[in-house]
């Protein structure tokens, strides 16, 4: 299993929330729409199934992932 850390940039997330849809056991919305990252889950696998989904679907490239995977 390989570590990553999945982040969102607060300055550039305009609140879509597809990152929440898509993955909403990593992901959630603040009381002002904004996209963050739940308690607890910066740092993923990169077995989870949906977070490259989850970034890929952010409108504005908002999310992100760090960190090297060995497939």
């Amino acid at each position: 299993m390989s570590a990553v850390r999945v982040e969102v940039d607060k300055e550039r997330c305009v609140g879509a929330g597809m990152c929440a849809l898509t993955a909403p056991d990593v992901f959630t919305q603040d009381d002002d729409g904004l996209s963050e990252v739940l308690p607890g889950r910066a740092a993923a696998t990169g077995e989870h199934p949906l977070l490259k989904e989850a970034v890929r679907a952010c409108p504005v490239g908002a999310v992100s992932l760090t960190g090297e995977e060995n497939s």
